[in-house]
């Protein structure tokens, strides 16, 4: 496979310092890396990528959506209360829970009855930058995607209908209801509409990265800044990893499918019906990855650097026994997954950096009062 490595000058442009737009030349080409990243963005090295990839930069966030604050007040509220579930007793915040990086920090979610869920918990912060929804992409859309869980029999238990009914016959969710939307009755689509308002304001707080990037030359320490580059060159993280969310939004079959085992997981081919997408799963963004383990879609990695490792390794191939000799949907690891050969101190490097995408400072939340 070839590489392809792209230039950042222009197209890092909106995001550059003003100490590398008005500072004077960048280092010379074969001055210390280090100094080449603490001089700006646009004095960085080319990132490197395969020629199949269309990368984008490394960038911070756009800007939170705006959305009415009524509506959105309605499904802070709608999101912390469990009377949404047929239980009664689980709400959204359960399995996304603000002091885990709105997820859960659990390798599968319990649900309805204590039943465990099949995958990973993944964290809702960011998901209004994003398009497909879930591991396997079965949500178009954000607001799509969150009346799924009220309904599904493993977890919420419910149904739209049920949970719009039980908070209509609460007298305190009148008001609110009225506020967003002029009348006190809520229906499932305001249900969906509230909810997804909401979704869209949690956005990661800023970061060290953040900082590094608008010029701040000290936001990162040394290990940091080799894991930066490292991400971005010889570890190629940004096969996957790229642009501001850290993630293509796209679906990749790392070998962790099990197939034909008792742990079997088909990933997106469940939505697609698609071979070549036997086994595939979403790139997680990683702002904040490291306040939202354990990993992976099975939540299997409570180490990252047992992560790391697996890419190191150039992740599982496995190979078809048997009668899977013939089998058209046997799954292949993606290709652009690798060996990479990189020693124990260039991982824990990588490490360190990821740890430089975490929040900076974690704002207080207060989880709002129900209303009766």
């Amino acid at each position: 496979m070839t590489l392809r490595w792209m230039a950042v000058g222009v197209l890092l442009c909106v995001a550059l310092p003003a100490s590398a737009l008005a500072g004077g030349a960048c280092p010379d080409a074969n001055a210390d890396r280090l100094d080449r990243y603490r001089a700006g963005p646009a004095c960085w090295p080319a990132f490197q990528v395969d020629d199949s990839v269309d990368a984008r930069p490394l960038g911070p966030l756009p800007p939170t959506p705006k959305v009415d604050q009524a509506l959105r007040d309605l499904g802070e509220t709608l999101f912390f209360d469990p009377r949404l579930s047929g239980s009664g007793q689980i709400a959204c915040a359960s399995c996304h829970d603000p002091e885990w990086g709105w997820a859960d920090g659990r390798e599968v979610p319990y649900g309805h009855n204590r039943q465990r869920g099949r995958r990973n918990t993944p964290s809702v912060a960011n998901a209004a930058f994003q398009g497909a929804q879930f591991w396997d992409g079965r949500a178009a859309t954000l607001r799509d995607q969150v009346l799924m869980p009220i309904a599904n029999p493993e977890e919420m238990h419910g149904s739209p209908d049920e949970a719009v009914a039980a908070v209509n016959a609460v007298p305190g969710y009148a008001g609110l209801i009225r506020d967003a939307f002029g009348t006190a009755t809520l229906d499932p689509q305001r249900l969906a509409d509230a909810l997804g308002a909401y979704l869209t304001t949690i956005v990661t707080g800023t970061t060290r990265f953040d900082l590094f990037l608008q010029g701040n030359p000290d936001a990162l320490s040394e290990a940091e800044i080799r894991g930066l580059d490292l991400f971005r060159t010889r570890a190629g993280c940004m096969n996957c990893h790229h642009g501001p969310l850290f993630t293509d939004g796209e679906f990749h079959n790392l070998g962790l499918h099990f197939y034909g085992g008792k742990n079997e997981d088909l990933g997106r081919y469940t939505v697609t019906g698609r071979s070549e997408d036997v086994g595939a799963f979403r790139t997680p963004g990683l702002r904040n990855v490291m306040e939202t383990g354990p990993w992976m879609h099975s939540g299997k990695f409570g180490k990252m650097h047992g992560v790391l490792s697996i890419y190191n390794a150039g992740g599982p191939r496995p190979r078809p026994k048997g009668a899977q000799q013939n089998d058209p949907l046997f799954p292949v690891t993606s290709p652009l997954l690798k060996p990479l050969r990189l020693s124990q101190a260039d991982l824990a490097d990588l490490e360190a950096f990821l740890h430089s995408l975490d929040n900076q400072k974690t704002p207080y939340f207060k989880i709002p009062d129900l209303p009766r």
